[in-house]
């Protein structure tokens, strides 16, 4: 009784979060909110007895990422009424990969099927000589293991997207050069000027 309270508690407040996430019209709210969301998930990890996904939900996510979108949010000062400018140009192209994705979800979905032996795998026990965590590794970096490199390199894409999506260059910032500071010399580097007692530099 007490476990099913915990999880109408966990899954109704996850699944409000998640659309305020999407609905609040402030972006650190909407970070907020996601906090909210995992922090809730993790929760329902843990009644599910999978403690190790809900650590790694909390301290990845929560405790890295979302944390670190919220100070790029706060920091960076994004103008978002000028990112959603030219948004129509970009609305056919939108749709239709958001109609090829549909596409494949409900063929994902349409063609899913529990195998016969899946029910007995579930509810087999974890032996006592090894933890879930151990478990889990040994299945992740055995079984699945090219799955695992496939997701760290969409990973990496999306890094390298966000990088390159918030990397702007403002006019008047001065900035390193490196092969002009390689290419220095003491000539140019260094300026040798007299001066004469009782007199100062000009500017």
């Amino acid at each position: 009784m007490i476990a099913a309270l915990f999880f109408y508690l966990f899954a109704a407040t996850c699944v409000a979060s998640a659309l305020m996430v999407i609905a609040s019209r402030n972006p650190v709210h909407s970070v907020l909110f996601l906090i909210l969301a995992f922090v809730n998930a993790a929760g329902l990890f843990l009644l599910l007895g999978a403690e190790f996904l809900a650590m790694i939900l909390v301290v990845v996510y929560v405790g890295a990422v979302a944390v670190l979108f919220l100070f790029v949010v706060m920091m960076l000062d994004v103008d978002f009424a000028e990112l959603r400018e030219g948004f129509l140009q970009y609305l056919p192209v939108g749709g239709l990969i958001g109609i090829v994705l549909l596409v494949e979800i409900l063929l994902v979905v349409g063609a899913w099927a529990i195998g016969g032996a899946a029910p007995r795998v579930v509810s087999a026990p974890i032996p006592a000589s090894v933890t879930n965590t151990e478990a889990i590794g040994l299945v992740l970096y055995t079984k699945y293991i090219y799955f695992f490199q496939a997701a760290g390199l969409v990973l990496l894409v999306a890094m390298i997207g966000a990088i390159v999506l918030t990397l702007r260059h403002k006019e008047g910032v001065k900035r390193q050069n490196i092969s002009d500071q390689v290419a220095r010399t003491p000539a140019t580097a260094i300026e040798i000027r007299k001066v004469r007692p009782g007199q100062g530099l000009e500017a």
